[in-house]
């Protein structure tokens, strides 16, 4: 890996990690996540002075809606709690942003809360009339959308799908029917 897509970074340092941690060594494992710690806070506390600084100029608060932009840094800020949204926000900027997607499959789709458990709680307001296949694309991109904005939602719950109706077998009927001619061959 050369480090040109910062987006496979946190797999790789999560790989990394589990690698250290599985080691038989404590001191290794011990180690290993003091750094990772460490390394996490040195970076939190930067962050956390750059956005004070920025937020003190005349134009801080555009700058930082412009940081927030960059969905690398926009993580990085939700890591270290300096989102300016809250989660409520992010999510109905989520829902916002996968509406048009949705088309004519979902209708409208509203936004309930989050309760104690980290669980997103959304409603549809309407629905493809039965389309199974819809539903779980529906549900698949809204729940990613949902994630995406707000990491620290455990899961996403939506109201108004449309289930996927079991499909019931077709019977056939097999039926005796004698070839042409055999009938009136055994018949004389």
């Amino acid at each position: 890996m050369d480090g040109s897509d910062v987006r496979e970074l946190p797999a790789r340092i999560g790989t990394l990690l589990d690698d250290l941690t599985a080691s038989d060594d404590a001191w290794v494992r011990d180690c290993a996540e003091e750094l990772v710690a460490a390394v996490v806070q040195l970076y939190g506390e930067g962050l956390t002075r750059a956005i004070t600084m920025m937020a003190t100029l005349p134009d801080g608060t555009q700058a930082i809606r412009r940081l927030v932009d960059d969905e690398l840094v926009a993580n990085l800020m939700l890591l270290h709690g300096l989102h300016p949204d809250d989660v409520g926000t992010r999510i109905q900027q989520a829902l916002d942003r996968v509406r048009p997607y949705l088309g004519s499959h979902a209708g409208g789709i509203d936004y309930l809360g989050v309760d104690d458990d980290g669980v997103a709680h959304l409603r549809l307001e309407g629905s493809c009339d039965g389309c199974a296949g819809s539903a779980a694309t529906v549900h698949t991109a809204v729940e990613r959308a949902v994630l995406d904005a707000a990491p620290e939602v455990s899961r996403v719950e939506v109201e108004g799908m449309v289930e996927a109706k079991p499909s019931t077998p077709q019977l056939l009927q097999i039926g005796m029917r004698c070839p042409d001619g055999l009938a009136e061959a055994v018949s004389s």
